[in-house]
């Protein structure tokens, strides 16, 4: 008797433990991990382009960045009563001073320059990014902590528009549109921080004409203010179209939708 019911309780044990393995494989089965949504060819197409179109803003961006005209500064013509003249151009990180013959300017030029023209060149770094000191221009001094803070904008919009080309170049590589928002994030906020570079920078160059009225100055900025501005401008566009890349559905076309069914 005994035998007997010690040979029931294991039947009953194992089909127990049967019945608890086909539950646990049944409900491992029920539960599927959601896979991220697969960009068309389409759409990968659409963030190829918008991509192509930000790198040309990293590359406006670069450029003027690495370049040194920014603002151009020009005495007057006849200031010196001399054959010869003095201009000068600087960027974020260095500035030069020109001497140009008064026989090349244009006679209906006041003021000495363009840059263009040949002459003597003296270029120096600024010293406030290391030593802390200063820069004197034609006898004015420039505003260093403007300028600091307009060359900490323009680092940071650069850093942020590297990791924006991350993103993009994972989402292309993955085939997913999950990093487009970030991207959209680090462009917009990118060209943003490129446009206040600009202002920060203006400020500092009315700061630099301000602190000496000794000798008279004309001041524009060049072209390559012109490239950082174009450049912010791209990025901002850029990341506005990875934004409507992102979305679920075209806006665009929704709005069509409503207003042809709206006019039916």
């Amino acid at each position: 008797m005994w035998s007997n019911l010690f040979l029931q309780q294991e039947e009953d044990g194992r089909v127990g433990m049967a019945a608890m393995g086909g539950a646990g494989s049944k409900g491992g089965r029920g539960v599927k991990r959601s896979r991220p949504p697969r960009m068309s060819d389409s759409q990968e197409g659409k963030i190829k382009l918008a991509f192509f179109i930000t790198i040309i803003g990293v590359t406006l961006t670069v450029l003027g960045l690495g370049t040194e005209f920014w603002a151009e500064l020009s005495q007057p013509k006849h200031f010196r009563n001399n054959q010869t003249c003095e201009m000068a151009h600087y960027g974020l990180w260095k500035s030069c001073v020109r001497k140009l013959w008064v026989s090349d300017i244009d006679p209906e030029r006041e003021s000495c320059g363009p840059v263009e023209l040949p002459g003597e060149t003296n270029c120096t770094f600024f010293k406030f990014f290391t030593s802390g000191e200063n820069a004197v221009i034609f006898q004015k001094s420039t505003d260093k902590s403007l300028h600091i803070a307009s060359a900490m904008l323009a680092l940071l919009s650069l850093f942020l528009m590297v990791m924006g080309c991350l993103c993009i170049t994972m989402s292309i590589s993955k085939s997913v549109p999950f990093f487009l928002k970030p991207a959209t994030v680090c462009f917009v906020l990118s060209g943003i921080l490129v446009l206040l570079s600009i202002i920060v920078f203006h400020q500092s160059v009315l700061a630099l004409l301000a602190s000496d009225h000794s000798i008279p100055l004309h001041y524009e900025l060049s072209w390559s203010v012109a490239c950082i501005g174009s450049a912010g401008a791209i990025l901002i566009f850029g990341g506005l179209m990875f934004l409507l890349l992102s979305l679920p559905y075209n806006p665009l076309e929704k709005c069509f939708h409503q207003h042809g069914s709206s006019n039916a």
